[in-house]
């Protein structure tokens, strides 16, 4: 396999664009090496400029459930072109994407759309801060929620009282809003309500953390969340953004059965264009202009050929609950192949997974938050990503983040990915 195309074209772009990429973690900085370059894909593989073919296990980090260029939702851009790219003005799509998502998630009574997850996470912060007239929130170390300041925060042991910025750029008054505390742990949240009493306005997390590796919550967290906010008035927000549409019908909340007061929705809901959304209750969603005094717009929120790729995806969804029970069984298949090939090994790494999402974490400690993710060798990650490239194998260039299936793979896809892994394993 040679990728000289993919080495010139990173060094070009490091002239252009900072880093060489438009997104950090495709630079390849935590595994070594340089970045592929893709230039197509199809179904469950991926092509890159060196037209080496990968079986990819990222999906564009989650809306190509379906896999990669499905036929109804290519043809549904195709027509929608056609209209012309966009118009600023409201479309019958637009109400049409509302009306399903509606009947799809089981909290949302009206909802808003933007045009990527952090922009729904950003929107629903202030939303929640003008309902509840409280300036505080509470986010949890290692949870995900896109580049808006109040989400690039780390908390050290005087979380309760005050935060630290965590890239430049981030003001020093917005880290002291926000509040951060450890995944799966509600003593901690308690903690921080009961020292910043009546001033918090919302708790957002992800209700499965996709961005430490694959984290689930504990039996009984998600629910006990839900009574604090409850009791606190504080504005329960899920970032489903990952899980929203993938982990079932409805989402994460759909399958835990706990239900927050706004979600955030993307990926799936654009069919890989760029899509976000926030919904929930109407008494709070009508707290947004022009109902409401709390501010949020955008030129292209609505899109037309964004409308019509997401309304295609989430009506095959919505009409073929197959999809799930399928993407169930490959993601069994998967995480119980990789599991035997860790005991016939004698390697007691951990594996974390819920329906058609994984990760493989280097250590021998049990993944429940950020902390235990951190005990994870991260340069033998690295070899094992190089490992499975070198056979074809395209997983996502981090240990901190979770992998996601499609329908496209086959039984053909799935012994492959387990051959790749029985051999790269044995070695590193």
């Amino acid at each position: 396999m040679t990728t000289n195309t993919s080495e010139a074209l990173f060094a070009k772009a490091k002239n252009f664009i900072p880093g060489g990429v438009n997104s950090p973690v495709r630079a390849f900085r935590s595994v070594g090496g340089n970045p592929i370059f893709i230039k197509r894909a199809k179904g469950a593989y991926i092509f890159d400029e060196d037209d080496n073919q990968y079986i990819e296990l990222i999906n564009s980090w989650g809306p190509m459930i379906l896999g990669h260029a499905f036929e109804p939702v290519e043809q549904a851009v195709s027509e929608a072109i056609k209209n012309s790219f966009s118009f600023g003005a409201p479309t019958r799509r637009e109400v049409e994407m509302a009306e399903l998502i509606i009947s799809m998630v089981p909290s949302i009574e009206k909802v808003r759309m933007v045009n990527s997850g952090t922009e729904a996470t950003m929107a629903a912060i202030r939303v929640a801060r003008g309902y509840t007239g409280r300036e505080k929130i509470i986010k949890f170390e290692g949870c995900y929620h896109g580049h808006g300041d109040s989400f690039l925060i780390a908390a050290g042991s005087g979380a309760v009282t005050m935060g630290v910025p965590d890239s430049p750029g981030v003001t020093k008054g917005v880290a002291n809003d926000t509040l951060t505390a450890p995944y799966n742990n509600l003593e901690a949240v308690q903690m921080l309500c009961d020292a910043n009493k009546g001033q918090i306005a919302a708790l957002i997390l992800e209700p499965v953390v996709g961005n430490m590796g694959c984290v689930l919550p504990k039996e009984g967290y998600l629910q006990g969340l839900r009574d604090i906010c409850t009791k606190e008035g504080i504005v329960l927000i899920f970032d489903e953004v990952m899980t929203g549409f993938r982990l079932a019908k409805g989402g994460a909340q759909e399958r835990f059965g706990v239900m927050p007061d706004l979600t955030t929705l993307g990926k799936i809901i654009g069919g890989g264009m760029p899509v976000g959304a926030y919904g929930g209750k109407a008494e709070i969603m009508n707290c947004v202009s022009p109902q409401g005094p709390v501010y949020q717009a955008g030129t292209l929120s609505g899109n037309p050929i964004a409308m019509a790729a997401g309304l295609t995806m989430l009506h095959h969804l919505n009409d073929h609950p197959g999809v799930y029970t399928q993407l169930e069984a490959t993601g069994n298949q998967i995480v119980s192949g990789i599991r035997s090939i860790l005991d016939k090994l004698n390697l007691n790494y951990q594996i974390n997974h819920v329906g058609s999402m994984y990760s493989l974490f280097f250590t021998e400690t049990p993944v429940v938050d950020f902390e235990t993710a951190k005990t994870s060798d991260t340069a033998k990650f690295g070899k094992y990503f190089h490992g499975m490239l070198d056979k074809g194998i395209y997983l996502a260039p981090s240990q901190y983040e979770a992998l996601f299936l499609s329908t496209a793979l086959s039984q053909e896809n799935i012994a492959e990915i387990l051959a790749a892994n029985e051999a790269v394993l044995s070695m590193i």
